[in-house]
């Protein structure tokens, strides 16, 4: 059984740093590629940040570039997402998500609330 478990959210002030975590199992997960995914209030998905399987290109979202960094620990099949000089537009539920051949994979996802 496939499971990715989100942990970090929380609420923070503006300009604060928060990191995320994605535990994963149940899957391969040093062959696919990891992506962090937000929902903010009233609106839809947004993709912010993507890591290679290898874990040596990482690719942002222009709303987070410069502020945000992935990583992934191969090892400990985790994913993270260590968020600098937050803003109350960053205030969203966090996803993380992978996918394979067999399909896509979701996590429950964890609160950021980005407010003073």
């Amino acid at each position: 059984q496939v499971k990715l478990v989100e942990s970090g959210g929380g609420l923070v002030q503006p300009g604060g740093s928060l990191r995320l975590s994605c535990q994963v199992s149940g899957l391969t997960f040093s062959s696919g590629w990891m992506n962090w995914v937000r929902q903010a209030p009233g609106k839809g998905l947004e993709w912010i940040a993507v890591i290679i399987s290898s874990g040596d290109s990482t690719y942002y979202a222009d709303a987070v570039k410069g502020r945000f960094t992935i990583s992934r620990d191969n090892a400990k099949k985790t994913v993270d997402l260590q968020m600098t000089n937050l803003k109350p537009q960053d205030t969203a539920v966090y996803y993380c998500h992978t996918e394979d051949i067999q399909g896509n994979y979701w996590g429950r996802g964890t609160q950021v609330t980005v407010s003073s």
